[in-house]
């Protein structure tokens, strides 16, 4: 299985337009050691040919662009076969209109998901086929032309939504993760957005040979502490890598090969390649994703 981090970062990537936080300011002046990054999403493929994203963000086109994934051979390339969403967050769905320019795409959600996001699905449909597929929640499903690749969402027991569906009941399903196995046993899971690393969810990240986690704020008053609205990180469905019910301990005693934090928002001094919090995760193995890492696993 081939792994490729397409974005690192949360909404609004790094440096974020109308930020001017220390990191944000930092890293346009060549002030701090850090890497641009763009929304997250990762590609996975067990061929480098066919590949699948994992969510499609706003910043999709220049993503891909860069990754330069191999084509077929034809004049007009259509390396992504498919994107699965772990919500129906803009910043995970924006990008689908974009990809009305590969000429079809399917489209793997829970059902909740799927009906959140089809105002845009319906929008992209117009202009190419688009097939949507429900996916169980704890369940394996073999994915479509992906060479041997299945996939399990994960529940991630988070109660936000997106602020165009607000109003509605929370749904289990609503925010989720994802297990990939290949054909010879190989296993990532993805959990970008996650209120809180359960004993459930533990147990689902648990023999996997690389584990992406949540790692959006380094605090849970980050925000604040910077001067910005004080919204917390728990209140926007995100547990704080550092504090109470903190996710480095436990996702370091995690046993997996592999484990890396990703979706980092623009305020997390893990951005810093050279800061104390970032050697601090680094001394319980624990990585920092970045766009275009790319691995092969196992």
């Amino acid at each position: 299985m081939w792994v490729r981090v397409l974005g690192s970062a949360a909404g609004g990537g790094f440096p974020q337009w109308n930020c001017a936080c220390r990191n944000c300011a930092g890293v346009r002046a060549g002030t701090v050691a850090a890497r641009t990054r763009t929304q997250s999403s990762v590609a996975v493929s067990a061929d480098r040919r066919r590949w699948l994203l994992v969510n499609a963000t706003p910043d999709v086109g220049p993503q891909l662009a860069m990754a330069a994934p191999a084509g077929d051979g034809r004049v007009r390339a259509r390396p992504v076969t498919a994107v699965l969403l772990t919500d129906a967050e803009l910043d995970h769905v924006a990008g689908l209109l974009t990809l009305r320019e590969g000429g079809g795409l399917v489209v793997y959600a829970t059902a909740w998901i799927l009906w959140a996001a089809a105002p845009i699905l319906d929008i992209l449909s117009a202009y190419v086929p688009v097939g949507r597929r429900q996916l169980p929640v704890g369940v394996d499903t073999l994915l479509t032309g992906a060479s041997g690749l299945s996939c399990r969402p994960i529940a991630a027991g988070s109660a936000k939504l997106p602020r165009y569906v607000r109003g509605l009941p929370a749904d289990a399903t609503a925010v989720i993760g994802y297990r990939f196995t290949d054909a010879v046993g190989a296993i990532l899971a993805y959990v970008p957005c996650l209120p809180e690393l359960t004993d459930d969810i533990a147990a689902e990240l648990k023999g996997s040979d690389c584990v992406f986690l949540d790692g959006t704020c380094w605090t849970d008053d980050e925000l604040a502490v910077v001067g910005l609205p004080a919204k917390s990180a728990r209140s926007m469905g995100h547990a704080p890598v550092t504090g109470p019910a903190g996710t480095l301990e436990r996702f370091a005693a995690l046993p997996t090969r592999r484990r890396i934090y990703t979706h980092l928002n623009n305020t997390n001094p893990l951005l810093v390649e050279d800061s104390v919090q970032r050697k601090r995760v680094e001394g319980y193995g624990i990585e920092v994703a970045y766009d275009g890492m790319e691995f092969e696993l196992p």
